[in-house]
């Protein structure tokens, strides 16, 4: 489970909002707002990114699915450990010799 954020939603779409619309340096905006500033730039790069407008970093719908897959594979990967343990249990049963109980 992650972590709760420590800044809501609605104060990081109004910070990017108005460093977008002003102008104003992030790190004015975010003193007014008593935001950590790098907090407020990484947020401005995000929703940057998430428009379209940078190409180094993901967006955010390609984060969680990175996320999705990351854990898909880690699950897949937990399940064919298995899957090869059971395998070699089974293969041992096989290839031992069947007695007969004495009477």
């Amino acid at each position: 489970m992650p972590a709760p954020r420590k800044y809501s939603d609605e104060l990081r779409k109004r910070a990017v909002r108005e460093v977008r619309t002003t102008g104003r340096p992030i790190a004015h905006v975010a003193k007014d707002l008593g935001i950590h500033k790098e907090a407020l730039r990484g947020w401005v790069r995000q929703a940057a990114a998430d428009r379209g407008e940078r190409d180094d970093r993901l967006t955010t719908a390609e984060q969680d699915e990175l996320r999705r897959l990351r854990k898909e594979v880690a699950e897949l990967r937990w399940a064919n450990e298995i899957l090869k343990a059971a395998s070699v249990f089974f293969a041992q049963e096989i290839d031992r010799p069947r007695t007969r109980p004495s009477r």
